[in-house]
Parts: C-alpha cells; sequence; structure tokens
C-alpha cells in the first residue's frame, strides 16, 4: 500500500503545487477565511469525503471512511494568512494587499488535499478512517484549535499527526523531538498610573517612567533569580510607551511582554510573581496599575511513541541522516491544544533552497519555500498513517 500512495502523490505532486499557489494568490487572515475554507469543503466533498464546515468557527472536518475497519488517524492542515505585505516577485503573489501567505499553511494545506486524494483512490484497501482537520486561526490567539476541540473535531480520533513548513532547514530533510517541539506562549500588558508633572519639580510627582524602568529590570530577575534554571523561560518586555516631551513627567505608562515556557509549573509560577512584583514595584513609588495578563497557546509536547512512529515511517521517504532530533524552540502553536486530547506529534519539514532564494523565514515578506516540500511532507505523512495502522489495527 505504501508503494501504492507514494506512487499517487507523485502523480499528484503538479496538482498540489497548483493547489498551493491558489491559495497563496488568495490568502485570507484569521476568523476571516471564509473562501479558503469553501474551496478546502468542495475539494473534499468532490472526493466523496463526509464533509462538516463550520467546525468551532470557519474549520472544516473531513472524514475518509476507509473499506475497513480500523484506527483513526487525524491529519491537521491550518489554512489562515498573515497581515504582511509580500515582496515576492513570482506569478502566485498574494493578490490582496497587505494579505499573505508567509508561513506555510497554504503549503499544509495543499499536502493534506494531497494525501486525501492519493488515499481515496484505494479507500476500499484502507483499514481505518483518515480524519482531515482543517484548521482556520492559527495564526492569531485565541487561535482556530481549541474551538475545533470543543465543537468535537477530535471526536473518535485515535492519533494525530502535523507538519510545518521550516526555512531554517533544506528541503529534503525533518526535524522533530520526542517531548517538547515549542513553548506556551503568554502576554500581559501593565499600565502604570502615576501623578505627572514638570520635570523640574519631580519630588511632586510619581514618575512612570522611573517606576517603568525600575519595574522592568525587576521583571527580569525572575528568570534569572526565580526560575529553576534548569527549566527554560523567556520573559521579554517588547514594548515602553510613555510621556511626549522632555520636560514633562507623563501620567502614565504601558509595558508590553510576553512569557514563553515548557513547564506548565513554571509557567503558573511567572504569572504569581509578576503580579507580585508589579504591585510591589508600583506601590512602593506611589504609583497605582492595572496588569492584563493572557494565558495563551499551551506548550507544543509530542507523544514520544507516536513521533518514533513517524520518525521510523519517514525512513522510507528520507536517507536516515536527514532525520534529524532538534531542540525545542520558544516559538507556539495552537497544535498544542489537540496534543492536550489526543496522542500525536508535530514536526518540521524542510522547505529551503539556498540556490534558489528560498532561505527568508516565516512571517518574513518574501518567505516562499521548494515545492518539494509538499512531496516530501505529503509522503511522511502518509507512511506514518499506513505504519500506524499496520501497528494497531
Amino acid at each position: 500500500m505504501k508503494r501504492q500512495i507514494f506512487d499517487e502523490l507523485e502523480n499528484l505532486y503538479d496538482e498540489m503545487i497548483d493547489i498551493r499557489r491558489w491559495l497563496h494568490m488568495y490568502p485570507e487572515l484569521s476568523f476571516q477565511e471564509v473562501n479558503t475554507a469553501k474551496f478546502i469543503a468542495d475539494f473534499q466533498r468532490d472526493l466523496g469525503l463526509d464533509v462538516k464546515t463550520n467546525v468551532g468557527g470557519n474549520g472544516v472536518v473531513a472524514t475518509l471512511r476507509g473499506g475497513k475497519p480500523g484506527k483513526n488517524v487525524a491529519i491537521r492542515a491550518d489554512f489562515d494568512a498573515l497581515p504582511i505585505i509580500e515582496e515576492n516577485d513570482v506569478p502566485y503573489k498574494s493578490k490582496y494587499e497587505g494579505v499573505m501567505h508567509a508561513c506555510g499553511h497554504d503549503a499544509h494545506t495543499a499536502i493534506a488535499l494531497g494525501m486525501s486524494k492519493a488515499f481515496s483512490s484505494i479507500k476500499e484497501e484502507l483499514e481505518g478512517n483518515i480524519i482531515f482537520i482543517h484548521q482556520h486561526a492559527e495564526e492569531q490567539d485565541p487561535g482556530g484549535a481549541a474551538s475545533m476541540v470543543e465543537a468535537g473535531a477530535l471526536e473518535g480520533v485515535d492519533v494525530i499527526f502535523a507538519t510545518h513548513m521550516e526555512n531554517y532547514i533544506p528541503v529534503g530533510h525533518i526535524w522533530h523531538n520526542d517531548q517538547y517541539v515549542l513553548g506556551s506562549s503568554d502576554d500581559f500588558v501593565i499600565e502604570i498610573k502615576g501623578a505627572g508633572g514638570h520635570a523640574a519639580f519631580p519630588q511632586d510627582s510619581a514618575d512612570v517612567i522611573a517606576i517603568g524602568s525600575q519595574l522592568i529590570s525587576n521583571l527580569q530577575q525572575i528568570i534569572s533569580r526565580k526560575v529553576d534554571p534548569l527549566k527554560p523561560a523567556v520573559l521579554t518586555v517588547g514594548s515602553f510607551h510613555a510621556g511626549e516631551k522632555g520636560n514633562v513627567i507623563p501620567n502614565s505608562a504601558r509595558l508590553e511582554a510576553t512569557v514563553r515556557t515548557f513547564d506548565e509549573d513554571v509557567r503558573t509560577q511567572i504569572h504569581d510573581l509578576v503580579n507580585q512584583i508589579t504591585e510591589n514595584t508600583c506601590k512602593s513609588y506611589g504609583a497605582d496599575y492595572h496588569l492584563d495578563y493572557q494565558f495563551g497557546y499551551p506548550a507544543t509536547k509530542n507523544d514520544k511513541s507516536t513521533n518514533q512512529l513517524m520518525v521510523n515511517a519517514a525512513k522510507d521517504v528520507l536517507p536516515e541522516e536527514n532525520i534529524i532530533e532538534m531542540e525545542p524552540n520558544m516559538g507556539a502553536e495552537d497544535f498544542s491544544y489537540f496534543l492536550q486530547k489526543t496522542p500525536g506529534t508535530y514536526f518540521f519539514t524542510g522547505s529551503a533552497n539556498e540556490e534558489k532564494g528560498l532561505v527568508y523565514p516565516y512571517h518574513h515578506p518574501k518567505f516562499d519555500i521548494d515545492e518539494m516540500a509538499l512531496l516530501n511532507g505529503a509522503k511522511v505523512l502518509s507512511s506514518s498513517v499506513i505504519d500506524y495502522w499496520k501497528k494497531h489495527n
């Protein structure tokens, strides 16, 4: 069966490229993906799949039912774009000014649709079902994954697989990890409320700029002095705004920050410490404050046995030396919500080609991929589906 599917995917390669390029030309932002969702749903219906639309929002769930009983394997592919002005000079350049598929979600969708067509060609031979979870709104918190889970997208699913294009990796390679792949992503905003006045008379004011500077310094002590150094964490204040003129002490200042962790206990610890340090710092200088702390996507943690199954399946597609165990990083992904409910794995498919100039990272206005990554990703995922059936049916 594996050879049949590989051959069929190779026959479908040009069509997968066409799908990816069409999606690239007509991108839609998170929570606005009406036409993209319709394109996906129509494609899957034409193949004879059972299709549910508006799953948790603009999500689409398409089920390919095999001719024989067996396990239910899910493939997740996200399909939203980013608010970026594309700078690539290609025939398939975005036709919507300021909206661009700069993260590879067009490729993820083309992979899933190519797989669906390949497996549909031999569906009577399949010993199980494949559930294609086409997810909206990965790029914008609160994301689409959580709402799709709540709407029942994982009902009956035994395992889930997903991949992501990665321009830090040359085409023909994949990166994986048995445990954490990406971190959690939380954000907070602090409004410091002081008493403004003339810069020549600071004794009459509660200087929010001085307080904010001290607060930033104090917050940095959380990572260096309060968190176990063997448990990675990042706290970055990326925005600090206050004042308009050099001789005026302003009434208020605003800080915006992000927190990234792997460990849930550390995640909670940092939240509590941010609250404590903000309160104590502001009060000690006579200022009031408002803190808005938002928990975002949880850390993306793979199931070890599922990841190892994928690694072994990938050896039928790529040279073993090109299947590389990666260090986890502090990026974030709402695929984590699926992994909290169902065993699965998330891996990176190399999409860079230095000779072709395809080296710009995702979220860059010149992001583009070597489209051979479509075929590689589809084959690795398909090989994983077949091997999972073989092992668990």
